[in-house]
């Protein structure tokens, strides 16, 4: 199941007319990165949840996935249960429709089977513990506990939970009755209390949370330098040049990837490219323009002679000026 109800609000103003997981990243959404991720590996039966712009979602994957509808938000372990009937009774993934992973879900199956537990979390050693909830384990990987976005100095785990997990059908027997119900604020607890045993599995590649318009960015870069191991971009590297066979780069003066470049984009005479950069489809730059370190949005035009750095660009303007990063999370 593909967790994708969510409104995003950190993510505006992009997600004014989107919902998170269909924010573009490269030549598709987040969330056909997350789909095909899956099929990648062998997952074939997909069902997400709706609620905010549900008609984008389903026009875009079609057939591909089945849907279920939340007519009010019911937290990420009550869209779960909305969509109980789905699962059957085998285990079952969970994936955040914000994810941007390279994840081994083969292995991350096997850990659960191997384990024996209800549960299994996937997490991920961050540097700024402030920023997520961690989680606390034994030597053996069995979970102990949790913290809320603990300050550095007060962290007892430097493990991220990703928001990725593989459940057995039990879990369902530790739910709250109320129809609206969270994993971290409601189920996970109360496995502590009963003492059922969950684990955690360590993940060995990359994990981002596309919650932010600067992890968007993150993602996007990591994703061109091939940090982020994606399945539609075999040829990224730092310093790669990917160009839609539509598009051509010819008139420019200057390229440094890396670069990805998509349909039907027109770069004009005396234009200068320098990278890590994305020009979406259907982008215009016009004649002098420079734009450095950038993600343009389908549709876009810069103007000539127009200076561009450290920014996501849309048709209406600047969406924001981006921070230098502080994290890249790779296992």
């Amino acid at each position: 199941m593909v967790l994708a109800a969510g409104l995003g609000t950190r993510l505006r103003p992009l997600t004014f007319e989107l919902p998170k997981p269909m924010v573009p990243m490269l030549d598709r959404p987040v969330l056909a990165h997350i789909v095909d991720l899956l099929h990648h590996h062998g997952i074939d039966r997909i069902v997400a949840n709706l609620h905010y712009f549900p008609d984008t979602i389903r026009g875009y994957f079609g057939d591909e996935l089945t849907y279920v509808q939340e007519a009010e938000l019911l937290g990420t372990a009550g869209g779960v249960r909305n969509a109980r009937e789905f699962f059957g009774d085998s285990p079952f993934l969970v994936i955040s429709g914000d994810a941007l992973t390279d994840l081994d879900v083969p292995a991350l199956v096997e850990r659960h089977r191997q384990h024996g537990g209800i549960a299994t979390l996937a997490v991920t050693k961050v540097q700024q513990t402030s920023e997520y909830g961690v989680v606390l384990h034994d030597s053996e990987g069995r979970i102990t506990g949790f913290q809320e976005k603990p300050h550095p100095d007060e962290a007892l785990s430097d493990l991220a939970n990703c928001g990725i997990y593989v459940f057995s059908p039990e879990i369902f027997d530790y739910f709250p009755a109320e129809s609206f119900a969270d994993f971290a604020h409601d189920v996970f607890p109360r496995l502590l209390e009963h003492d059922v045993p969950f684990f955690i599995h360590e993940l060995d590649g990359y994990w981002n949370d596309v919650g932010s318009l600067t992890e968007l960015r993150n993602g996007t870069f990591d994703a061109l330098s091939g940090a982020l191991k994606l399945p539609s971009l075999s040829s990224a590297g730092p310093d790669a040049v990917m160009v839609d066979p539509s598009s051509s780069l010819d008139a420019a003066e200057l390229v440094e990837g890396p670069v990805w470049v998509g349909r039907n984009v027109t770069v004009e005479s005396g234009v200068r490219l320098q990278g890590p950069l994305v020009l979406g489809d259907n982008v215009a730059v016009r004649e002098g323009a420079a734009v450095k370190r950038s993600i343009v949005l389908p549709g876009t035009e810069i103007r000539a002679n127009t200076i561009l750095i450290e920014a996501i660009t849309g048709q209406t303007g600047i969406v924001e000026a981006l921070r230098p990063r502080t994290e890249t999370r790779i296992g």
